[in-house]
């Protein structure tokens, strides 16, 4: 019967212990979940590029079948898609580092 007690003290101290060393380290983040998040950062980089390049080229293509001016408008147009492309890109890129700037100021505060 004196162990009773005593298991169920040695209980509360393993459960007191389990939420302090939880406090203290916290969720831990993956380093995977970093590579991954990058990895579908560079993809959408890639992907808005591409789309604007393939729209570019359908309106122009579209434009010069229409108005039979063959090169021209395929031409400017796929460099305006180009052009929108990388400054969708640029506000892509923008928008993760003020994320990162945000979650680091959060991480100062506490």
């Amino acid at each position: 019967m004196a162990e009773e007690p005593d298991r169920a003290r040695l209980a509360a101290l393993e459960e007191k212990l389990a939420k302090a060393k939880g406090a203290v380290e916290g969720p831990r983040k993956r380093h995977q979940e970093d590579q991954y998040s990058q990895a579908q950062l560079a993809w959408r980089m890639v992907i808005e590029l591409v789309a604007g390049l393939g729209i570019g080229f359908g309106i122009g293509y579209g434009l010069d079948s229409l108005l039979g001016t063959m090169p021209l408008f395929l031409v400017l147009f796929i460099l305006a898609g180009f052009a929108a492309g990388i400054k969708t890109m640029l506000r892509s890129a923008k928008e993760v580092q003020e994320r990162k700037v945000a979650a680091s100021t959060e991480r100062e505060e506490d």
